[in-house]
């Protein structure tokens, strides 16, 4: 399922995207936001096949290779360990994944240069040729092999090339899929006949949450500026980083309309997100607004935690 981490970034995304576009229709923004979340799922799906793809050409090299006129002993008796592995062939047989990618028009057939390119860097990679050469054959070793595979997709700028082509939204999404797809492959088992594919959101919950902390925000930014520039006072307001305002808007918005979520989450959420969204620095500026902000909404009586463990948290 997606994390509430990627929903927040979603939710930041979305808001500086409608104000600084000054857009005033809010619901045709939340509706964007929403595809937003649709298509990061779909990614899950997008990203969960590639290796099915390589494994597909590989073995479209080997049959190639022994229709040679004169085909050498290692192209007629190719090592078919890859193109035969377990953890590969449960998610190409999955019904779940086939029918997603099939009802959402996913897949690979316009990129048969990236799957080309992705062959030849698993090829060359020091864990391929490892598992490759051990001559034994056991589950985890292909479960192993095809983590290891998604681990360096983070660092592929053909795939970044790609996935900025096929969707804006999939922009920054990749390492969050490439956590919820390993989640799913260390629960796999050589028994299962398919994948137990994750549901799009945690909880009945998540979606409402979503919308709320957007429509909280958009509402009350005024206000929550007006707290900003309280405990700003020896800053000059219009210098401070327009996305640093966003997301102290935004944790202000979950802090005050989240009862079941508490304090110390919400502050460690939005401080991890303004290291990789904002400027060097901003982490420990968001920390120590958010600090005193904190004691006077409680103070005031706005934050108000509800539920076991959540009193004063």
């Amino acid at each position: 399922m997606l994390s509430r981490r990627l929903l927040r970034i979603k939710v930041v995304k979305a808001l500086f995207a409608h104000l600084k576009s000054g857009a005033d229709n809010m619901i045709a923004s939340e509706k964007t936001l929403m595809a937003s979340v649709d298509k990061a799922y779909d990614l899950y799906f997008q990203i969960l096949t590639l290796p099915v793809e390589i494994a597909r050409y590989a073995q479209q090299r080997q049959e190639l290779a022994k229709q040679k006129k004169l085909p050498t002993f290692e192209d007629l008796n190719p090592n078919t360990k890859f193109v035969e592995n377990g953890v590969i062939r449960i998610i190409a047989n999955s019904d779940a994944v086939n029918d997603h990618t099939a009802a959402r028009k996913l897949g690979w057939t316009r990129y048969p240069e990236l799957i080309r390119t992705l062959y030849g860097q698993l090829t060359e990679s020091d864990y391929y040729k490892e598992y490759m050469q051990r001559e034994e054959r056991s589950f985890d070793d292909d479960r192993r092999l095809v983590e290891d595979f998604f681990k360096e997709l983070q660092s592929c700028e053909a795939l970044d090339d790609a996935l900025e082509e096929m969707s804006i939204l999939w922009n920054d999404d990749l390492p969050y899929i490439v956590m919820m797809i390993l989640r799913t492959l260390s629960n796999l088992r050589p028994s299962h006949t398919d994948l137990k594919v994750p549901p799009k959101f945690k909880s009945a919950e998540d979606p409402e949450f979503v919308k709320t902390l957007f429509e909280k925000t958009l509402v009350n930014y005024d206000s929550y500026q007006d707290y900003i520039e309280r405990y700003t006072s020896n800053w000059d307001v219009e210098r401070i980083v327009f996305m640093d305002n966003l997301i102290l808007a935004t944790a202000m918005a979950e802090l005050t309309s989240f009862p079941s979520i508490p304090v110390k989450v919400t502050l460690d959420e939005f401080i991890e997100i303004a290291k990789y969204y904002s400027t060097p620095g901003s982490s420990t500026f968001i920390n120590g607004i958010l600090d005193k902000v904190v004691e006077a909404l409680r103070e005031e009586g706005k934050i108000a935690k509800s539920g076991r463990g959540l009193l004063d948290k």
